[in-house]
């Protein structure tokens, strides 16, 4: 039986977000040996890993109008290269100082900013409705792999040979994945030869877009409920992920007396911890994007799923987060970790896949300009979580302002949210 080329297409979108984030989670474990080598400051560790996202936030906007108007497969792979060359030199301008190494990373999420809207776009060209949600909710998948990857072999090549050699390493995988996208991709069904006639007919009548948008309507955009709730949703869950993406290393090696879990960065515990939870994201994300697509096969009112989906991910997450500062062991933190990504694995079907109910034509905009709000949270969250860290010398603050704006994002979209189509 031959396999669909759209799922080929998936599955390369999936490993560009893999490359994608073991590119943007590598720094978080070794920033542990490189604060020790530089000397930098809680407060300063917190900038560097924030910088990131000032980059990040002016390319998603730019990068979804370009894969809209010009095609998702060439902003992608050119985006993929350039991040790929910056994560190579980071070492080198580490060691010019500390304000080069906020720049370089600046640059790489200048590269990364393109990742998520370029393939919506694609998708929006490429994948039928009913197999939108599974689709994203697998090519999402990517970002819990790529934690788990990135995570655990910065790990073990810091443990064997040197934080270096990690920046090297993974920089070079991204020239190798640019190679297999640039030969078998494209943009738009009807550009692929390799794809059948029965396939690319099955396309053309059920995927959400057909066409290029023309332009995009911005000032539309902020004065639109159904929209914001969607940025909004995106913002709060940005804080709560870009905070544990940046700072969960530091948790499990932080001292005990702070709130940590005081687990050595070369101890194979260390990695269990990060490890157990990351894999449960994975799978969750696919039960997550499986479950909203079946209820809506079964005739359950599309708002009514995203809503519901939703609120069990920000709900959920934000009282298992709390419930992380009363605990005394390390078992029971584990366990609370690996909860909180089973309910954003369910939540897989709700804000995060909205934006092609809004307007199909303008998806990669849509998330474009939605993920840049977004990206507001991803810079302060880790800024101000250096901050709390070096004021305070406590972890608890941290998880209760985690708490406090993902309950927020839930409330704003279960009363804005909508599934009707809003820009034509």
């Amino acid at each position: 039986m031959k396999i669909p080329y759209r799922f080929k297409v998936v599955l390369m979108s999936f490993l560009a977000v893999f490359v994608c984030y073991i590119d943007r989670v590598n720094i978080s474990v070794a920033i542990i040996p490189m604060q020790t080598q530089f000397g930098w400051s809680e407060s300063q560790v917190g900038i560097i890993l924030g910088s990131f996202y000032f980059g990040y936030m002016i390319s998603m906007t730019i990068g979804g109008y370009l894969a809209d108007k010009y095609g998702g497969k060439k902003v992608l792979g050119y985006g993929l290269l350039i991040w790929s060359f910056f994560t190579v030199i980071t070492p080198a301008f580490a060691y010019s100082g500390l304000w080069l190494l906020i720049l370089i990373r600046i640059l790489l999420g200048l590269g990364e900013g393109i990742t998520f809207p370029s393939w919506h776009s694609i998708y929006a060209r490429w994948i039928p409705f009913d197999e939108r949600t599974r689709s994203i909710a697998f090519t999402n998948s990517g970002i819990a792999a790529g934690t788990v990857f990135g995570y655990v072999v910065t790990a073990l090549i810091i443990s064997r040979y040197s934080w270096e050699w990690v920046f090297y390493s993974f920089g070079i995988l991204g020239i190798f994945w640019y190679l297999f996208w640039d030969r078998y991709i494209t943009s738009y069904p009807e550009d692929n030869q390799r794809i059948t006639n029965q396939e690319l007919e099955y396309i053309r009548s059920t995927a959400p877009s057909k066409s290029t948008a023309p332009k995009i309507p911005l000032s539309r955009l902020i004065k639109n409920m159904p929209f914001m709730a969607i940025a909004v949703a995106t913002f709060c869950n940005n804080w709560a992920l870009y905070t544990f993406l940046s700072y969960l290393p530091k948790y499990v090696n932080g001292p005990i007396t702070s709130g940590g879990l005081g687990v050595e960065l070369d101890s194979s515990l260390f990695i269990y911890l990060i490890l157990i939870p990351s894999i449960v994201s994975i799978f969750s994300l696919l039960f997550g994007g499986f479950l909203a697509d079946s209820l809506i096969k079964k005739g359950h009112n599309i708002l009514n799923v995203r809503r519901s989906v939703n609120s069990i991910g920000f709900f959920g997450s934000a009282v298992f987060l709390y419930m992380i500062s009363l605990q005394d062991s390390m078992y029971q933190v584990l366990l609370l970790l690996c909860l909180i990504n089973l309910c954003s694995g369910i939540c897989a079907g709700g804000f995060g896949v909205n934006h092609a109910d809004l307007g199909p034509k303008y998806t990669g905009s849509l998330v474009g300009i939605s993920g840049s709000l977004g990206m507001l949270a991803a810079i302060s969250s880790p800024i101000v979580a250096g901050y709390v860290l070096e004021i305070s010398n406590s972890w608890n603050s941290i998880f209760y302002i985690c708490s406090s704006v993902l309950i927020f994002g839930g409330i704003f979209y279960l009363f804005f949210s909508s599934a009707t189509k809003q820009f034509e």
